[in-house]
């Protein structure tokens, strides 16, 4: 392949990637939001990242009227070109309202960080420590300044495509963090190919995939970060409640790294729930599915319709 080619090529992986990913959810969730519960998107100063960080966080109705009520929280990580305001912006408030206006889910907090492309790690260059920004600031910070109720079980942390990659991982390398955890068509690649990207190429596989995992890309890096590798080599997850689907026409493959993720699951005997449904990696596959892991989550905490 010629570097034209190749260029032409990695431009409209970028495009495929920013439409899957960064539009996952629009429209998904529709209509106005309610006025029942409240959302605060502010930022929060890290000294790990050296600047703010924007986040989001959707409050249950009655969080305001019973101001000694405590509530357990879920972590949602949105997907690549998306940013802490997707559920908001998009309409998902209304949506979880609905879910609890129907008395399918219980009441609890949502918690949204921007990540930019990091894919929740911290990056090979070690200039972008988003991981340690989560661990020792973002879920220290929510917990202090929110009524939220003590305890790994009353924990959770969900996530879409390069959010379900940073879900899956941050649970098995911190199991006694995450009393549930879930994702939606995850970033899973058990075997990634060898990768030769040369001059204007790279600047378009930058621009969709980021940094984090070096540049040029480091193959290396990848897989010891990759949830295959912490599932494999790490101690089983007890008492983490582990959800998962993906598309069975998913656009980018993501299916086959789920399915193998199941296999090896089940060969380490660590409990979970896993699906294939049709659908690919788009914005209505999430809108049939993403009620689902809302359901999973709230029966983690303990509640029953």
């Amino acid at each position: 392949m010629n570097e034209r080619a190749g260029a032409a090529g990695c431009r409209a992986l970028a495009a495929r990637i920013c439409a899957a990913c960064g539009l996952a959810f629009v429209l998904l969730f529709g209509g106005p939001a309610r006025a029942a519960g409240r959302a605060e998107c502010r930022t929060l100063p890290s000294r790990i990242l050296r600047r703010p960080v924007a986040y989001c966080v959707l409050l249950p109705p009655g969080y305001d009227a019973q101001p000694f009520r405590r509530y357990p929280v879920l972590y949602f990580f949105h997907g690549l070109g998306e940013d802490e305001q997707t559920l908001l912006r998009l309409g998902g408030w209304d949506l979880i309202q609905d879910l609890w206006d129907q008395k399918r889910i219980g009441k609890f907090v949502i918690a949204a960080p921007a990540a930019d492309r990091s894919f929740y790690i911290d990056s090979r260059d070690g200039r972008v420590r988003y991981q340690d920004f989560l661990v020792r600031e973002f879920f220290p910070f929510i917990e202090r300044h929110y009524r939220i109720r003590p305890g790994r079980r009353f924990r959770g942390v969900t996530g879409v495509s390069m959010g379900g990659y940073g879900a899956l991982r941050l649970a098995f390398l911190y199991p006694g963090m995450f009393g549930s955890v879930s994702a939606h068509s995850p970033a899973l690649i058990e075997n990634v190919p060898r990768l030769e990207i040369h001059g204007s190429q790279w600047s378009v596989f930058e621009d969709a995939l980021g940094t984090a995992f070096g540049v040029p890309f480091d193959r290396a890096f990848w897989n010891r970060n990759s949830p295959f590798t912490l599932a494999r080599t790490l101690p089983r997850p007890a008492g983490v409640r582990i959800y998962f689907d993906c598309g069975l026409q998913d656009d980018f493959g993501f299916n086959t790294g789920a399915e193998a993720f199941h296999r090896l699951l089940l060969a380490r005997d660590i409990p979970h729930e896993f699906h294939l449904y049709p659908g690919g990696h788009n914005w209505s596959y999430f809108a049939q599915h993403f009620p689902a892991s809302l359901e999973f989550h709230s029966q983690a905490f303990g509640y029953r319709p």
